[in-house]
């Protein structure tokens, strides 16, 4: 068996181990650069290490340490209360606010799982106390997730536009980003469509409901102020059994009884840490993208200030820093590295190529990371398969601008999956739901989306730039 060949299968072996037996894939592959660098390639320390992304960690760090203070002192939870009032007593749109409220958190830096499990509890709390369907919930979640996830400021994307420079590949970061953006949307759309029709959101809001969330659907506007029974907007006169609804309504497969409301936690109050930390976001984002700054060092900088000003609010937050993500990203990458040290990228890439019809190689990595991601680390597939496409790419029959964004969409729309972390983050939360019939629905819809995404990308961005 040849070297490259070898590391390839050890690769592979890496996937399944971290899947499972739950071992951080990042070990798996320092470990792996070690064995296989030492023993295969005779490579030494410093030529294991020569591969390890350091821009890459200080970005990974920086914007998870601010995110964290973030998280810390309140600024999250007033964001996501904050936009949920901003709807008044519309409760349909509430799964497009937790869309967006998703989106912008790791537009910002947050890692996609952390938005997720900051979202979801409160966002399937929702589904279940106003009738909404948790699996439209979930899915648009998740899908909001994905649709900020590779921003400039992001941590995929910024993994992702990393790889591209240190590949010396053409890159655009606002294509990737719109890519993404796009594609998440079209999804959430079209998921939303088909379960409203199925009854998956209420028709109309009761009284109660639009109060809780702040609005004005009558009452005195405090939030324990529903109505009675029998007036209007009461569990009596308004719900899936109104003689009123249309039929479809009236006998949803995903419409459930809105149940006795909570009352709603005020939008927390904007104090001085908060101020200062959405701030250094929005000073964040204009420094990455007007001034073109570094977006680690700028976020580690943005993070220092704070915790010198407000210590007693930051001084957790480096422990609460993603480090499970560095440590993967960081430990495949150097694997990675290992793999262009050994020639094994380019022994790779000319294997692909040598399928002879480019837009079918193409196809295929599409898919290949789809369905790793569904069980997997959707970054760490990423890591992989981009540089593994170098060699591919370089003979230029395939536009790389395009291809990075079908493999980028490809490995991180289906995170929905529920032997994902997000689609697991979604079964954990959801409430009031058959566990063991919910677990299939995410199932089978992932499943849609690993057959169905990896084409409909290849079809908008790779096939056009063929040639």
């Amino acid at each position: 068996m040849s070297a490259e060949l070898l590391s390839i299968l050890v690769l592979a072996v890496i996937f399944v181990i971290a899947t499972t037996r739950s071992v951080n894939m990042g070990a798996l592959a320092f470990a792996a650069a070690f064995a296989v660098g030492g023993l295969a390639a005779d490579l030494d320390a410093d030529a294991v290490f020569a591969g390890f992304p350091g821009d890459l960690f200080v970005v990974l760090a920086g914007v998870t340490y601010l995110f964290a203070i973030a998280r810390a002192n309140g600024t999250t939870e007033w964001l996501v209360h904050a936009s949920v009032r901003m709807v008044g007593g519309r409760v349909a749109l509430i799964p497009w606010v937790m869309f967006a409220v998703t989106a912008a958190l790791t537009a910002i830096g947050a890692v996609s799982p952390g938005a997720v499990a900051i979202v979801a509890p409160l966002a399937l709390g929702f589904a279940a106390q106003y009738g909404i369907s948790p699996l439209l919930m979930g899915i648009m979640v998740v899908h909001g997730a994905q649709a900020g996830g590779f921003s400039p400021t992001s941590v995929y994307g910024s993994t992702v536009n990393s790889i591209v420079d240190r590949e010396h590949l053409p890159g655009n970061e606002g294509a990737l980003f719109l890519a993404s953006l796009v594609v998440n949307t079209v999804v959430a759309g079209i998921v939303y469509v088909v379960l409203m029709r199925r009854g998956g959101v209420p028709a109309r809001v009761p009284e109660r409901a639009a109060v809780a969330v702040g609005g004005s659907g009558g009452g005195t506007g405090s939030p324990g102020n529903f109505g009675s029974p029998g007036s209007p907007g009461s569990p009596e006169e308004v719900g899936p059994a109104d003689p009123g609804l249309p039929r479809e309504l009236r006998e949803p497969r995903e419409f459930r009884e809105p149940r006795e409301p909570r009352e709603l936690p005020d939008v927390p109050r904007l104090d001085g840490p908060r101020i200062a930390t959405l701030t250094g976001l929005v000073a964040l984002v204009v420094g990455a993208l007007v001034l073109d700054l570094d977006v680690g060092l700028t976020a580690i900088t943005i993070a220092v200030v704070l915790s010198v000003v407000w210590p007693a609010t930051s001084k957790t937050a480096v422990a609460d820093i993603s480090w499970t993500t560095v440590f993967l990203i960081c430990g495949v990458l150097t694997y990675v590295g290992v793999l262009d040290e050994m020639g094994t990228i380019k022994w790779a890439g000319e294997g692909v190529s040598d399928i002879g019809v480019p837009l079918l190689a193409a196809l295929l990595l599409c898919y290949i990371g789809a369905i790793v991601s569904a069980f997997a680390s959707s970054v760490g597939i990423m890591g992989a398969l981009i540089p593994l496409a170098v060699p591919f790419l370089a003979a230029g029959e395939v536009g790389a601008v395009g291809m990075v964004a079908a493999l980028a969409v490809s490995a991180t729309v289906v995170d929905v999956s529920p032997f994902s972390t997000n689609g697991a983050l979604v079964l954990a939360n959801a409430e009031d739901v058959d566990r063991d019939r919910f677990f299939r629905k995410l199932m089978l819809y992932g499943a849609g989306v690993v057959i169905v995404a990896p084409a409909a990308v290849w079809l908008a961005f790779v096939v056009p730039g063929f040639g």
